[in-house]
């Protein structure tokens, strides 16, 4: 994507969590580019201070890119399970990364998975995990380590990829306010 795309899509994600805080609808401009018109699998990761604040995403390319990003920082803002909503006050204070998915693959030997570059999926039966490539990264975990957060993030006792379930992977272009230098 262009400097111009990418910075688009992070307007559009401020201006939804904006709305959301604020208890308003908001639906992303009109364009004609058909790079933010494409069906796209997309999360979009709140941060405040360095800290997750909300992360929502999926990983099936359903809606245009514009759109998915418009409504998963609308429901980062207000749906993740693990935070309360954010207040009008937070939003000045919110650093905002996108990722743009590309479709999951299944890994056959985890030697195949390069830490930094992969993302990781882990599913068995009804437990599914998904850790975006930039995690491992930051948390400075090796591919071991990697694997074993996945599968608790799926609810699966550390170590279960070693014996069970699917594993996937995919590559992310993730930018974000901070790198592209705008708010």
């Amino acid at each position: 994507m262009s400097r111009e795309q990418r910075v688009m899509l992070l307007k559009v994600a401020r201006e939804s969590v904006e709305a959301a805080a604020a208890g308003r609808a908001y639906g992303p401009p009109k364009t004609e580019d058909t790079e933010l018109l494409r069906p796209a699998a997309v999360f979009v990761t709140l941060n405040t201070e360095g800290q997750l604040r909300g992360c929502i995403g999926t990983v099936e390319a359903r809606q245009p890119m514009i759109e998915a990003v418009a409504e998963l920082a609308r429901s980062s803002a207000t749906e993740d399970p693990r935070f309360s909503p954010v207040r009008p006050a937070e939003v000045a204070k919110l650093d905002i990364d996108i990722s743009v998915l590309t479709p999951a693959r299944r890994v056959n030997d985890v030697n195949e998975i390069e830490v930094g570059t992969h993302g990781l999926i882990i599913e068995d039966g009804h437990c599914r995990g998904l850790l975006l490539p930039q995690v491992a990264t930051d948390w400075g975990w090796d591919c071991e380590q990697f694997l074993d957060h996945c599968c608790v993030k799926a609810g699966l006792e550390k170590g279960h990829w070693r014996n069970g379930g699917e594993i996937y992977s995919f590559t992310a272009e993730v930018f974000g306010e901070e790198q592209e230098g705008v708010r």
